[in-house]
């Protein structure tokens, strides 16, 4: 059987990233990876949550592909990783990152 794409993380949108991260971290067991003004990085049990401002980055899915370069001209991003964004039929954004990138130090 040929293994699976994994799913990295999930984006949504807020208006307040200290607000959103203080109420997911009274909600829920999860650890704060990354927090500045426009985007924070939760980690849970079996994803990570990023809150984003629409301003700054889209509400978007992310995947980890080994082939993200098939998808278009990859971004270097502040923690090591490459990625590029795409749509979906329905317009969606969503983020395709590029396995070999994932290791990179954050």
């Amino acid at each position: 059987m040929q293994e699976l794409d994994s799913l990295d993380h999930v984006a949504v949108p807020v208006t307040d990233v200290a607000a959103a991260v203080e109420w997911y971290k009274r909600t829920f067991r999860c650890e704060v990876k990354y927090q500045d003004a426009t985007w924070a990085f939760l980690e849970f049990g079996n994803i990570r949550l990023a809150l984003v401002v629409p301003e700054q980055h889209p509400p978007h899915i992310a995947f980890v592909s080994p082939e993200a370069e098939k998808y278009g001209a990859l971004k270097l991003h502040r923690d090591g990783t490459r990625s590029c964004y795409v749509k979906d039929p329905a317009g969606n954004s969503v983020e395709i990152l590029d396995a070999a990138s994932m290791g990179a130090p954050k």
